[in-house]
């Protein structure tokens, strides 16, 4: 099974990532379509010039590993997609042959965080537009709505929450999800560096967040006008 977890960016993304390959039986792939994002937008991105040389830019070969068995036989395959990566153009035939899931979190907790690691973001560097542009287009060939699930959810109880994710997905759960190793991982990209220091840290999730953060007027705005989409994907979490 290929499953595409699709999130923004400061989403638990890295470290549901993490869960997934601690199972034993998944392999992983840390943000396929960066490289070729930044290629296809000049999109000026911490260490751009090292992803686009590191890794595969040619949206086409990456659509069709993306549909493919993993090189090591796995049975399952956990793809860390960024929603905003997914830019028109780009080839979404590939989500058809996968279980696309939908990482959310609340748009305040994701500004505060994005705003430590790259200054000034906008609503499209958050990923809350594309993510709700790309759930309702797996909406209309499913039928139904996709599986969504809150990173507030897995921190409050991430045994219970992964182990609803495990079950709609049809697969076992593991204890094993629950814990990893600290340090960099070899399936990182090579942005892991300015992004993954807290999670690099870590041997599993951390506790449920506190209060909401208070944030600037100008970044109070940004995250007043994702609320909307999360609000509206929020409703469908498992």
């Amino acid at each position: 099974m290929n499953i595409a977890m699709w999130s923004g960016p400061r989403n638990l993304s890295t470290a549901m990532m993490y869960a997934f390959a601690a199972r034993g039986d998944c392999a992983v792939w840390d943000e396929p379509f960066y490289a070729a994002y930044l290629r296809e937008t000049g999109m000026d991105h911490p260490m751009r010039a090292e992803i686009i040389a590191a890794h595969e830019a040619d949206p086409a070969r990456v659509a069709a590993a993306c549909a493919a068995a993993p090189a090591g036989g796995e049975p399952l395959f956990y793809q860390k997609h960024m929603t905003l990566h997914m830019i028109a153009g780009f080839d979404r035939s590939f989500m058809r042959a996968c279980a696309n899931v939908f990482l959310i979190r609340h748009p305040a907790r994701v500004v505060a965080s994005y705003a430590k690691k790259r200054e000034g973001p906008t609503l499209a560097d958050i990923g809350f537009v594309q993510q709700a542009e790309l759930f309702d287009e797996v909406a209309g060939w499913l039928g139904r709505a996709p599986l969504v699930i809150d990173s507030a959810d897995i921190r409050a109880d991430p045994r219970g929450a992964l182990g609803r994710l495990c079950a709609a997905l049809d697969i076992p759960f593991t204890d094993r999800m629950l814990r990893w190793p600290a340090g960099a991982k070899p399936f990182d990209g090579c942005w892991a560096p300015h992004w993954y220091g807290a999670v690099h840290a870590s041997t599993g999730f951390e506790d449920p967040e506190g209060a909401l953060p208070d944030l600037p007027p100008a970044y109070a705005a940004l995250a007043e006008q994702a609320m909307p989409h999360y609000d509206r994907l929020r409703a469908h979490a498992i």
